[in-house]
C-alpha cells in the first residue's frame, strides 16, 4: 500500500512538471517587465508635491474628557508651538480633560488649550518641548477662485497623514453647524469655502490647502447623505462631496486674537434678529432677550437709523434670506469695517452705512 501511495504521489508530481514545461515551452524562470524605481521627485504644484510639503505640519488630535472623547486634525502656526483646529475637536476635554497631538512622523506630546471661539468654531492649542516645529504658510482667501484646485490633509475616522484632492467648488457659502446645546450658545456662523475634496470625520480642523500648499482653509463641516439637514461638524456620517472650510482670513484672526487674549471678539450691529421670521430677509426684532429694546441704544445699528421690524435683504451687495445668514455676512468681517446694508420698510427700500460694533465671544 504503501508503495502504491508513493508511485501515485511520485505520478501526481510528475504530471505537474509535465504540463508546467509544456505550457511554457521549457523549465524557465518568469520575469514580469516592470518600471523601475525612480528617484522619488515629484513637481511641487502636484498633489503628491503639495503633501509632501504640508504634511510634516498636520497633526492629529486625541482628546479625552470625562464623559466622551475624539479625534481631529490641526496644523502647526509658528514656532512657539501653537496649532489651529476646530471648537469641536477640543472641546470634548472641557476643563480637565487631555489633549494628545501626534505628528506625521509618529512624535506625540501634550497640549494645552491656549482659546476657543464655539461662534467661529475654532480653537487654539499649544505643545511644548517639540523642536523642529515647521509652520504651514498662510495663504490668502480672498484670492480664492472657483475651481481652483486644493488639498485636503487630515485623520478621517483616526487614519491619520489622509490626503485627498478636489477643487473650490463655491464660494461665500453660508453655513451654520452645532446647536445640539439647544440655546444656541453652540451654533458656528461662517461664510464657507465649499469644496468635492473628499472631508469625513476626523479631517475637521485640518488645512485646505492650494496648490503652493498654502492654507486657504480650514476642513469644519460636511453636508450628509443621511442626515437630511445641513451641514454637520459632528457624527460619523461619510463624504458625499460636499465639504466646508472657514476661510483662512477669518481664521487668522481669530487665531491671532486666541493667541493673544484668549478669547475671539465677533463684529455685531447692535440688534436682536426674529429667528422665526420665514419670510426673505432677516427681521429686526421687537424686543430683545431680556425684554429690552431690539435695536441697542447708541449700538451701530442705531446711529445708522435702523429700527425694530425692518428686514434687512443685502449686506455689501449679497443678498440675504434670513437672519442665520445676515449673521455669517456679518461674522465674515472685522470689527470696526464699514458696512452697507439695504432693508425695507414699509415696503420701500433703503440703504444704509454703519460701523461694525464688537462682542466677545464664547
Amino acid at each position: 500500500m504503501g508503495a502504491l501511495l508513493l508511485a501515485l504521489v511520485a505520478g501526481g508530481i510528475g504530471g505537474g512538471v509535465g504540463a508546467y514545461v509544456e505550457r511554457n515551452g521549457g523549465l524557465t524562470t518568469v520575469e514580469l517587465p516592470q518600471a523601475d524605481r525612480d528617484n522619488g521627485d515629484r513637481a511641487p504644484e502636484s498633489v503628491a508635491g503639495i503633501a509632501a510639503s504640508a504634511l510634516p505640519s498636520v497633526v492629529t488630535l486625541h482628546v479625552s474628557g470625562a464623559a466622551e472623547s475624539g479625534t481631529g486634525t490641526g496644523f502647526v502656526l509658528d514656532a512657539q508651538g501653537h496649532i489651529l483646529t476646530n471648537n469641536h475637536v477640543v472641546a470634548p476635554a472641557g476643563s480637565g480633560g487631555d489633549i494628545t497631538v501626534t505628528f506625521s512622523t509618529g512624535e506625540t506630546a501634550s497640549a494645552e488649550l491656549v482659546g476657543k471661539d464655539s461662534g467661529y468654531d475654532l480653537a487654539v492649542v499649544k505643545v511644548r518641548g517639540v523642536s523642529g516645529l515647521k509652520p504651514l504658510p498662510l495663504g490668502n482667501s480672498d484670492n480664492v477662485q472657483v475651481g481652483d484646485p486644493v488639498v485636503a490633509i487630515g485623520a478621517p475616522f483616526d487614519l491619520s497623514n489622509t490626503v485627498t484632492s478636489g477643487i473650490i467648488s463655491a464660494k461665500q457659502r453660508p453655513i451654520t453647524a452645532g446647536g445640539e446645546k439647544g440655546d444656541g450658545s453652540d451654533i458656528s456662523y461662517v461664510d464657507a469655502l465649499q469644496t468635492d475634496a473628499p472631508i469625513n470625520p476626523g479631517n475637521s480642523g485640518g488645512p485646505l490647502v492650494d496648490t503652493r500648499a498654502h492654507v486657504i482653509g480650514i476642513n469644519s463641516a460636511i453636508r450628509a447623505a443621511d442626515s437630511g439637514r445641513g451641514p454637520e461638524s459632528g457624527g460619523q456620517s461619510g463624504s458625499i462631496g460636499l465639504g466646508f472650510a472657514i476661510p483662512i482670513n477669518q481664521g487668522k484672526r481669530v487665531a491671532e486674537e486666541l493667541i493673544s487674549t484668549g478669547r475671539a471678539t465677533h463684529p455685531v450691529i447692535g440688534v436682536t434678529l426674529d429667528m422665526k421670521y420665514t419670510g426673505d430677509g432677516a427681521k429686526v426684532g421687537a424686543k430683545d432677550a431680556e425684554g429690552g429694546p431690539a435695536v441697542a441704544a447708541d449700538g451701530p445699528a442705531a446711529k445708522a437709523g435702523i429700527r425694530s421690524g425692518d428686514v434687512i435683504t443685502h449686506v455689501e451687495g449679497q443678498r440675504v434670506h434670513s437672519g442665520e445668514e445676515l449673521i455669517v455676512k456679518i461674522r465674515a468681517h472685522r470689527p470696526g469695517d464699514a458696512l452697507e446694508l439695504m432693508l425695507t420698510r414699509g415696503g420701500a427700500e433703503r440703504t444704509v452705512t454703519l460701523k461694525l460694533g464688537s462682542a466677545s465671544g464664547a
